[in-house]
């Protein structure tokens, strides 16, 4: 089990997915799969990349978990995620078992383990996984408004 006092620390290897995903142009959202103190999975998002919907970092690191245990079954991981998940990674989350989910920022527009809604607290669901939020929220927040903030700024001198 992973004691509260390890957030930081995984949360901070999550950062460093998303910062390989605003290197990239994509945006910087990283995510990591925990299991007994140690990260079995990494991933950043990569939509702009791969030209795809579904490679949003959540589902890649999930994923990737999946393999290191050839099963869908993920019951005692952790997800660690620099943005609320959206509900397409919430589905993900549910469907794989993850027992934990920790985020960072809060998604007003798109988040649905807190802001729009709290899917992974339905009951009608046969697992909900836990949640804490808020982990390094400021240092999550900046990195995406950094991203938005260069994208605003280079659409506007396109223009020019």
């Amino acid at each position: 089990m992973i004691r509260e006092t390890d957030h930081d620390e995984f949360m901070k290897a999550a950062l460093e997915e998303a910062e390989k995903a605003f290197e990239k142009g994509e945006v910087p959202i990283g995510a990591v799969v925990v299991y007994d103190g140690e990260i079995i999975a990494r991933a950043h998002n990569l939509r702009e990349t791969a030209g795809h919907p579904l490679t949003h970092a959540e589902l890649l690191a999930i994923h990737q978990a999946s393999g290191h245990f050839e099963s869908f079954r993920l019951e005692d991981c952790t997800l660690y995620v620099t943005l609320e998940p959206c509900v397409m990674c919430s589905g993900a989350i549910i469907m794989s078992r993850i027992s934990h989910v920790v985020f960072g920022a809060y998604d007003p527009k798109g988040g649905t383990v807190r802001s729009l809604m709290e899917l992974l607290d339905e009951p009608r669901f046969n697992h909900r996984p836990g949640v804490t939020a808020g982990v390094l929220e400021e240092e999550c927040s900046q990195l995406l408004k950094s991203f938005f903030r260069n994208l605003r700024q280079k659409k506007s001198q396109d223009r020019q």
